[in-house]
Order: C-alpha cells, then sequence, then structure tokens
C-alpha cells in the first residue's frame, strides 16, 4: 500500500488585544512548526483577537475581515514559501451588517482553496456568538491539499455527530476542529474536569465512528473571567491519543498520522458498511414527539 504518512503541526497560543501582534506571531510559530516538518498546520479557533464573544459589543465587529483577504494573502505567501497547508479560523465580514466563525485553507503552493463557515452557533454565557455570526451556509467542507484530504469544523461544530459524519463522508482523511473553549473561574475543579473530558470524548468518539484521525486545537490563556483549558489533542484513526497539550500553557507540536491507518480500521469496524439509511429520516426533524411516531 502506497505511504500515506503526514505530519501535522498544532498551535496552542494565548492572546492579546493587538491583533498583528497576535497575526505575527502565528507567522512565527507556523515558522517554528514547518522548521519542525509539519506539513498541514493548524491554528486555534479566533486566533487574531481576544475571543471577543464573552461580551456584546459593536465594536468588534471592527476585527473582521473579508475572507480571501489580507490575513489570507499573508498565509497564501507563507504556505508558499514554506510548502506547508495552513488551517486559519478568522472573523469573516461577508458584506455590510453579515458575519461568519470561518476557516481558511491554504494549499501548500499558496493557493486559496476556500473556507468553511461554522454551522452551529452557540450563545451561552461568556460565548454570545449569535450577537456576531450568522450560521455557514455553505455546508459541510472537504479540501484536497498537497498532503491529505481534510476536513474543517468549528468548535461548537464538535458537540455534533451529524457534522463528523457528513464531512467523513465527503472523503475527510483528517478533521480538524480550530476551538476556544474555557472554564469560568467560578467553576470547582470537578466540574472543570468533568467539561473538559466531556469535551475530549465526544471528538475522540467521532474518530471512532468515522475511523479517521482528529487533530482538536484550542487556545490556552487567561482573558478576563475565562481560563481557557487548552488540552488540544490528536487522535489516530480509532479515538486513541497520539498527544494532549497541556491545559495553562502554550504549546507547539508535530505528530506524524499514518492515513493507511483509516483504511484498516474502517475494515475491521465496518460502520460505513452497516449504516442503515433508510431508518434516518427522524434525524432530520427537531425533536420526535409522540404524535409523529
Amino acid at each position: 500500500m502506497n505511504n500515506r504518512k503526514v505530519k501535522v503541526g498544532i498551535a496552542q497560543l494565548k492572546c492579546e488585544k493587538d491583533k498583528q501582534a497576535n497575526i505575527n506571531r502565528a507567522v512565527q510559530k507556523i515558522r517554528e512548526l514547518a522548521q519542525g516538518g509539519a506539513q498541514i498546520i493548524c491554528l486555534q479557533e479566533l486566533f487574531a483577537s481576544l475571543y471577543f464573544c464573552d461580551v456584546e459589543d459593536y465594536d468588534n465587529f471592527a476585527l473582521a475581515e473579508s475572507i480571501p483577504g489580507p490575513t489570507t494573502e499573508l498565509f497564501s505567501s507563507l504556505a508558499q514559501e514554506l510548502n506547508v497547508v495552513i488551517v486559519a479560523s478568522l472573523f469573516e465580514k461577508r458584506a455590510e451588517g453579515l458575519y461568519h466563525n470561518t476557516a481558511a485553507v491554504i494549499d501548500a503552493d499558496g493557493s486559496y482553496l476556500g473556507k468553511y463557515r461554522k454551522m452551529h452557533i452557540p450563545d451561552d454565557p461568556g460565548y454570545y456568538e449569535k450577537f456576531y455570526f450568522t450560521p455557514g451556509d455553505m455546508g459541510y467542507k472537504v479540501f484536497r491539499t498537497k498532503y491529505a484530504a481534510i476536513g474543517v469544523l468549528i468548535c461548537w461544530d464538535q458537540w455534533y455527530p451529524e457534522a463528523a459524519r457528513i464531512t467523513a463522508m465527503k472523503g475527510a482523511d483528517i478533521l480538524f476542529y480550530p476551538t476556544a473553549i474555557g472554564w469560568a473561574t467560578s467553576q470547582d475543579r470537578d466540574t472543570n474536569v468533568e467539561q473538559y473530558n466531556a469535551w475530549q470524548t465526544i471528538q475522540r468518539a467521532h474518530s471512532v465512528a468515522n475511523g479517521l484521525p482528529v487533530v482538536s486545537v484550542n487556545r490556552t490563556g487567561m482573558e478576563g473571567d475565562m481560563q481557557f483549558w487548552g488540552g488540544s489533542f490528536i487522535t489516530n484513526a480509532f479515538g486513541a491519543l497520539k498527544y494532549q497539550a497541556p491545559h495553562l500553557e502554550e504549546a507547539l507540536h508535530i505528530e506524524e498520522l499514518d492515513l493507511t491507518e483509516n483504511d484498516s480500521y474502517r475494515r475491521h469496524w465496518p460502520y460505513f458498511r452497516d449504516r442503515r439509511i433508510d431508518s434516518y429520516q427522524p434525524i432530520l426533524k427537531r425533536f420526535c414527539d409522540n404524535d409523529d411516531e
């Protein structure tokens, strides 16, 4: 069987208020990862700013930019220079008054392959994303890069098995999740541990159910009343942890993934073969009330 090994690089970083300073640091970390041999590099969600969705503030819309735009142009030049694929999560201004939480994918030759707009938008204390972001309208996407076909989903998408399944069905070799999630300072340790374990478990389950590696890249650092919990991780194609970052520190990591394992696990655990697609119509309903039965 052909060699299908790929080196994935992740950057778990703290952010500051100055947008350009964050972008400059991201460029520096991409260079470091590329120097270490990384071929596909993923940054955390909204890496160019503090996590501004903790408040509803109209001034924060000034952080948004077009995609393609200045940051993707910068990363296109960088990707071409370093021969790396870059996954960059940005605040997209689509039109006047219309904004998205969007991940852009740049191929190793510097070409802009396209974008994925976050489909599931939360609205919770400290995560007022519905104030800023319109839900994605491009569907689930797979980007066929020089090194692998990659699927990209964003943060709150992590909790939805349907998103992972559809992206896998479209041919993704690896599933990337740029993320910004943390612990409120008011929470106790047991609650923190429970939340992190749930977050990691469901993503590892997406790996198991779909027979592909998952790469989840979170931010770290204290921002206001939120301690972003880091803990970025990478699985193999059957949900086994290959790497987990610390919670409270920045981390750069490169992991080699053997994509031939996808086929091996899917042959031995043939969930795709045994899917009863004729029985799944109820999933298109909001809820199965008794009078629907």
